[in-house]
Formats: C-alpha cells, sequence, structure tokens
C-alpha cells in the first residue's frame, strides 16, 4: 500500500511551469504533510499559493489544485525548495511531536542484529539499551524528555530530521519517516 497524504505544503512555486516542460502552466513542488511524499502538483489557473501555504491534494473536490503530475525525487527540487524544505520540515515535526517520540517508544527490532532505533543518526548500541530501560520505566512524551532521560543523548528533534533528510537523499534502503519514492 502506497502511503498518500491527503495534504502538501508548498515549498515553490513555478509560475510558469520548469524550464524544461513544454507545458508552461503553474507547477508546485511540495511535500506531503504526513508521509513526506515530494511531488509536483499543476495549480489551477489564476490560483496564486506561496510557499508554506498547504494544499489539499486528496480525494474529492480540490480548490487549488488541477492535478498531481507526479513524485519527484529530493535530486529534482529547484534550490528554492531545498531551501524551504528545511524549515518546513522541522515545522511539521514539531507539530506532530507526539507521532515522532512514539517513534522511541514503539520502535521494534528489525533483524536479530538491528533494531529500528539504530537507524537514527547518532543512536549506537549504549544510546538503544538507555532507550529501551528508559521507555520500559515510563513511555516518553516529548523530545525533552527522552534527552533528559537518557544519558549522552544528542538532540532527539534533530536526529529525526537528519533521518528524515537522509530518506530523501535516498541514503539508506530501509524508510522509517518518508514515503517510498517507488510507485
Amino acid at each position: 500500500m502506497i502511503a498518500k497524504d491527503d495534504y502538501v505544503i508548498v515549498l515553490d512555486f513555478l509560475q510558469h511551469g520548469k524550464p524544461s516542460d513544454r507545458r508552461a502552466e503553474p507547477v508546485v513542488q511540495c511535500v506531503g504533510d504526513k508521509f513526506f511524499n515530494l511531488l509536483e502538483v499543476a495549480i489551477k489557473d489564476g490560483v496564486g499559493v506561496k510557499t508554506k501555504d498547504r494544499l489539499y491534494i486528496g480525494e474529492g473536490k480540490r480548490d487549488q489544485v488541477k492535478y498531481i503530475r507526479g513524485r519527484i525525487n529530493y535530486s529534482q527540487l529547484t534550490s528554492y525548495a531545498k531551501d524551504s524544505i528545511q524549515e518546513v520540515v522541522a515545522e511539521l515535526v514539531s507539530k506532530d511531536e507526539k507521532r515522532f517520540v512514539d517513534f522511541f517508544n514503539k520502535s521494534i527490532p528489525l533483524t536479530t542484529r538491528m533494531h529500528s532505533l539504530e537507524l537514527l543518526p547518532g543512536i549506537g548500541k549504549r544510546h538503544l539499551f538507555d532507550i529501551i530501560t528508559e521507555r520500559k520505566k515510563k513511555q516518553f512524551e516529548t523530545f525533552k524528555d527522552v534527552q533528559d532521560r537518557v544519558p549522552m543523548l544528542p538532540d532527539p528533534k534533530k536526529m529525526i530530521l537528519k533521518r528524515i533528510f537522509n530518506e530523501f537523499e535516498e541514503k539508506d534502503r530501509h524508510r522509517l519517516f518518508v514515503a517510498s519514492s517507488i510507485i
């Protein structure tokens, strides 16, 4: 099953489309607000959008979106979109902090030798065992709670963000937070 987003956040608005396109229609490069799908979306004529606008792309009536042009890779983003995505994803992670903290609470082993927590940058065996020990005592509630209860742990939010960007850039075959680019 493909993880589909109902809403996207605008990263860049190309009013006349991409230079390589034959069709000169308004195009938006955007990121899904839940599964972090990278998409290009055609915008209806006469509709103006700006960076960080939230657009509905789900089933049913779409007020601003003409159609979804397709998924794109991180390397296909414009320079402006690559700059925008840093801040947009950080805001999305902050807004949905409970979801990402729950990753620390509910993550499981991938194999007998590797735990999904070890896919986060900065977590080795020592931190892994400390996190598992602490979550058995009491579930983590916030990023600060994780950091306070696990000695010498780097900033958990930054670890999540770094992992998301590693997944955007396809640096690892495992996907924790970003939907697969394969359709």
